[in-house]
């Protein structure tokens, strides 16, 4: 156990939990933002080669600045939070390294794909997708350990095996939203389809981390059900439920409409996916908060000195912005339909 400061007027209590709200922003905001173009390289194999370059036009212009997020979230907890870092990426050793090396295979293919001559090219496909599959299994696997509390017992790794298969329905559920809203004609038709497939793997996911990180720890379980913090948070499962309902109709009522040319509630399968993806990260924050490793480690303690993150949250100021502007300028100007290697 700690002591949970109770001067906030003081940099040692209120550091920690800046960098603790910028790390979770950098990693909300990976999870969805490259999250999507992931969902797009899994769902890259069950294409025609005629609609892969499509496919990979769609996220051309955004994947690459999606995974700075990733460098940003991990850089904080490194430098903010020396001691959590060390005990989390320790225990996450293997599916770390996997995760990097999909990563990097995933960007060798994708600019490998467009150099290749014909004959080549599937081959750098089917890597890209490969690369997509890894990296969405590593990272559902590392979710799965943070709930458990990294016990690595063969119970525990079941569990996040699971939850990184379900990772991957997730990964293309907003995968194949994003390409309902920057494709047209069979294309958009598929990935409707697509959709309908991962939507309910996605929500056995959700169910998943919501059923066993209460029965991971007694203080979380207290957290969510004793009285009135039931009623107070039952909003958070009744909306993702509604989210999920709102998505299956979606879906169900696009192929219709698109058949009259008409691409109204095209944009809602993603835009609601994103909405389940921000209740479920809110959920699983107010669950861990304030430790970063369950009952273990608390932002307090894993927390560089004072004067270091002082310095570093100066750095803070300028980069985040920065980040946040090219990000929102990118998507601007890219915005709309794309065709084949054209945007």
């Amino acid at each position: 156990m700690f002591d949970m400061p109770t001067d906030f007027t003081q940099a040692s209590a209120w550091l920690p939990l800046v960098f603790a709200f910028v790390m979770a922003l950098a990693m909300l905001a990976y999870v969805i933002l490259d999250g999507y173009d992931l969902g797009v390289g899994v769902l890259l194999n069950s294409a025609e080669d005629s609609e892969k370059d499509s496919m990979i036009a769609s996220i051309g212009p955004f994947w690459d600045a999606n995974e700075t997020w990733l460098v940003l979230g991990v850089g904080v907890l490194l430098v903010a939070f020396p001691l959590a870092h060390g005990v989390i990426l320790g225990a996450l050793y293997l599916p770390v390294a996997f995760m990097l090396v999909a990563l990097t295979l995933r960007g060798v293919a994708f600019d490998f794909r467009v150099k290749a001559r014909t004959e080549h090219k599937p081959l750098w496909d089917k890597a890209f997708f490969i690369g997509s599959l890894l990296a969405s299994i590593a990272q559902g696997f590392m979710l799965g350990s943070l709930i458990t509390g990294f016990k690595g017992d063969e119970a525990s790794n079941l569990f996040s095996l699971l939850i990184g298969l379900c990772m991957v329905a997730a990964y293309a559920l907003l995968g194949a939203g994003w390409l309902i809203m920057k494709s047209e004609g069979e294309l958009q038709l598929k990935a409707i389809a697509w959709a309908r497939k991962s939507l309910w793997l996605t929500a056995a996911g959700v169910a998943a981390i919501s059923l066993a990180t209460p029965m991971i720890s007694a203080r979380i379980f207290e957290k969510w059900f004793s009285f009135p913090n039931l009623i107070m948070l039952f909003p958070i499962p009744a909306v993702t439920l509604a989210l999920f309902l709102v998505i299956a109709r979606s879906l169900k009522r696009l192929p219709s409409r698109l058949a009259q040319n008409n691409p109204y509630g095209s944009a809602v399968p993603f835009a609601c996916t994103v909405g389940v993806f921000v209740l479920a990260f809110y959920g699983l924050g107010y669950s861990l908060f304030p430790w970063l490793v369950v009952d273990k480690i608390s932002i307090w303690q894993a927390a560089s000195s004072t004067a270091a993150l002082q310095v570093i949250f100066y750095g803070v100021l300028v980069v985040l912005p920065v980040i946040i502007g090219y990000t929102v300028y990118a998507y601007r100007v890219f915005w709309g339909k794309s065709t084949a290697l054209k945007y």
